[in-house]
């Protein structure tokens, strides 16, 4: 019988605020700029004499995460020195936060969290200039969430899942875009195995984690490492480091040894004020008007609209494509609000990927080819083809596109008569076929009318006539 071995796993997940300015003076915060060193000043490149001010809104939006998480918003919180020494960090220190974050406890997807503080971003070094490093100090200074989970994530999934959730929060909260692969939200998961449930194990950060993929699979790669090495008896070369991910061969390597607290020398800040923030802001105002949030969006689209599970997680993750969606089922029933996000979730996604000038429908016109189906004057396919020109051309309605190409559905058993006559007598080894007892051969004539007529023969009204006229 194999062993068992208990892995732990808690993350570290820090976000980009998207304030104007960065942290602790008026540089401009911009994640998209791309020439280096032109968003620094004295104070973010820490010239002497310079003072900090901190950032009202960052210190707010850092509120509004722990609101939304449930968890206990300080009255007292300051800024601290984290003492070490890299070429990014101008000071020799980083401001973070150490005994008093604004936030602590509350928890994201079933899972704990210790805290949620907030700290400035260091420079970014640029290691690809050959045998040197350069360094972009754009970054520098930048507001920073910290979010620390609590031990109690216990697979690789589950961790990159509550990865996701956060994203989703803090773009549901205005606070962050938290886009991971232009280093807005950074995963840095610390992971430990152990053979003796509830005991802990050594544990290993790993950092260079640029998607939610890589997440789970270089947890899923760390832990492998670890359980064979308890299975080679070589458990003691397990040891706390600090370990990066190679995308390329899917795998960590040692960096360095991982510091502890007292290795940062934190002390309170003496430029930065102490903040008592239940006076500075209105936190019963504040949690009181939070946006809908990505858990409560679920529960009501289920409820009201009854659409797919994926289309669900389709809108709480796009809130461009969730305002469209409600814009068109206001005021509809969810059967309409189901067949409209079928389509929307399918068709128009669909055509949008595929072509960069295809645009969501112009809503009206949207709602008018719905009811179209709906009421049986267009096929399904006759909408799919009426949907191809309608993200393209924002102005021409469904109905005047299903006029000119012929596609309104035909429920006059006169003119389909002809048609259907004529398939018959095309194919009459099928008709045998059919007779003998094959049933789904009906299927495959009433696609042949729908081929003549274009997609607009009603499906029920073709296989009624063909059973007559067979």
């Amino acid at each position: 019988m194999s062993k068992i071995y208990y892995p732990v796993i808690g993350l570290e997940i820090h976000a980009e605020l998207n304030t104007k300015s960065k942290m602790f003076c008026a540089c401009k915060n911009d994640p998209d700029e791309t020439s280096p060193n032109v968003n620094i000043c004295p104070i973010c490149m820490a010239h002497p004499g310079t003072l900090p001010v901190a950032n009202k809104q960052a210190v707010q939006s850092v509120i509004k995460v722990g609101l939304a998480l449930g968890a206990n918003v300080a009255d007292f919180t300051e800024f601290d020195r984290k003492n070490y020494f890299y070429p990014d960090i101008p000071k020799g220190y980083q401001i973070s936060q150490y005994k008093y974050p604004i936030v602590s406890g509350g928890e994201l997807n079933g899972f704990g969290i210790t805290r949620v503080h907030l700290e400035e971003d260091t420079g970014l070094s640029k290691h690809d200039r050959g045998n040197f490093t350069l360094v972009d100090y754009n970054r520098a200074g930048v507001p920073l969430m910290e979010l620390v989970t609590e031990p109690v994530i216990h697979s690789a999934k589950d961790a990159a899942d509550f990865a996701k959730e956060l994203q989703l929060l803090l773009r549901a909260l205005g606070v962050s875009e938290a886009n991971l692969e232009k280093g807005e939200m950074r995963v840095e998961p610390n992971i430990s195995v152990s053979d003796t449930e509830g005991v802990f194990g050594t544990k290993v950060e790993v950092k260079n984690l640029n998607s939610f993929r890589s997440v789970e699979r270089a947890i899923e790669h760390e832990l492998a490492r670890m359980i064979a090495l308890y299975e080679a008896g070589r458990a003691d070369e397990i040891v706390q480091e600090t370990r990066g991910w190679d995308e390329t061969k899917q795998t960590t390597f040692s960096q360095r040894s991982k510091e502890n607290a007292h290795d940062y020398r934190y002390f309170p800040d003496p430029d930065l004020p102490k903040m008592k923030l239940h006076s500075a802001f209105d936190i019963d105002t504040m949690r009181a008007t939070l946006p809908e949030l990505p858990w409560s969006k679920r529960v009501r689209y289920a409820k009201d609209f009854g659409i797919k599970e994926n289309d669900i997680e389709l809108y709480v993750s796009d809130p461009t494509l969730s305002a469209y969606f409600e814009s068109v089922v206001e005021g509809k029933d969810a059967a309409f609000a189901q067949l409209a996000s079928n389509y929307l979730s399918s068709d128009v996604i669909g055509l949008m990927k595929k072509d960069a000038e295809a645009k969501l429908p112009n809503k009206d016109h949207f709602i008018e080819l719905i009811v179209m189906v709906t009421d049986g004057q267009v096929t399904s396919r006759g909408a799919k083809d009426i949907l191809a020109v309608i993200v393209k051309n924002l102005e021409i309605s469904p109905k005047a596109i299903a006029e000119k190409e012929g596609l309104l559905q035909q429920n006059d058993e006169g003119s389909l008569k002809p048609i259907i006559e004529q398939v018959i007598k095309e194919n009459a080894t099928m008709v045998t076929q059919y007779k003998e007892g094959k049933e789904a051969v009906l299927q495959a004539l009433v696609g042949m009318v729908m081929k003549i007529t274009k997609g607009s023969a009603n499906p029920a009204v073709t296989a009624k006539l063909l059973k007559e006229i067979m």
